[in-house]
C-alpha cells in the first residue's frame, strides 16, 4: 500500500538514488522561481498545505518519510504557493518544532542525505542565531558523512547555510523579508539589500 505522502516525495525528490542526479533534476524546482511550478504545487498539494498549516496531518510524523513530507508542506510549499506574501512563512514555527522533535527521535538519520538537506533547511530559515548555528552544525556533519564524489554538492548546501547564519548574526533577521512582512528596513539593511546575492 502506497503511503499517502509518497506522491509529494516523488515530486520533490524524483526516483534517482544519486544525490547529484536528484539535485540536477530537481534543483530548478527547489530553488527556482517559476509561476508554473508554484501553480503545480498549489494544484497538487494545496489542500495538504492548508491542512498542515491548520495543525493537521499529525499522523504523518510517526514515520521518518511522513515527517519529512509534513515538513515540506510547512516550510517549502508555502514559499511557493504564497510567494511574496506573509503567509509564505506561516508554517515556519510548526516546521521548526517538528524538525526539533524528529531530530531528537533520530528520524533525520533514517532519511537519505539529500532528503536531510530539507530538514536542516528549516533551521536555516529561522531568524534566530542559535538555531542558525544548529543548522550550520548539522550541515557540517552531513558533509563529513558523504563519500568524496558527493561532498561538493553537500558543501554547497553548507555554504548557503553559513551565508544565512552570517546575515542573522549581523542583522538578527533577514532583511529581504522586511517588505513582505511590513517591517521597516534600517539604512544598513537597505545598503545590504542593494548588493548582489543579498536575497536568498
Amino acid at each position: 500500500m502506497t503511503a499517502p505522502w509518497q506522491p509529494l516525495l516523488e515530486w520533490w525528490f524524483g526516483n534517482s538514488e544519486s544525490p547529484n542526479e536528484v539535485a540536477a533534476e530537481k534543483g530548478r524546482l527547489w530553488f527556482g522561481k517559476h509561476d508554473s511550478q508554484d501553480l503545480e504545487a498549489q494544484t497538487r498539494f494545496g489542500d495538504w498545505v492548508e491542512q498542515a498549516l491548520a495543525g493537521g496531518l499529525t499522523d504523518w510524523v510517526q514515520r521518518p518519510e511522513g515527517w519529512l513530507a509534513l515538513v515540506l508542506l510547512l516550510d517549502q510549499l508555502p514559499r511557493m504557493i504564497f510567494r511574496e506574501t506573509p503567509k509564505s512563512f506561516s508554517g515556519d514555527l510548526r516546521a521548526q518544532a517538528l524538525v526539533a522533535q524528529g531530530i531528537a527521535a533520530d528520524f533525520d538519520r533514517q532519511l537519505k542525505p539529500i532528503q536531510r538537506v530539507f530538514i536542516y533547511l528549516v533551521f536555516e530559515h529561522c531568524e534566530n542565531l542559535a538555531v542558525q548555528n544548529e543548522a550550520v552544525s548539522r550541515y557540517i556533519d552531513l558533509v563529513a558523512q558523504q563519500p568524496e564524489g558527493d561532498r561538493k554538492l553537500f558543501s554547497n548546501y553548507l555554504s548557503y547555510a553559513e551565508k544565512h547564519q552570517q546575515v542573522i548574526a549581523r542583522f538578527g533577521r533577514f532583511p529581504h523579508r522586511n517588505a513582505v512582512l511590513g517591517r521597516e528596513s534600517t539604512a544598513e539593511e537597505l545598503g545590504f539589500l542593494s548588493q548582489p546575492g543579498s536575497r536568498f
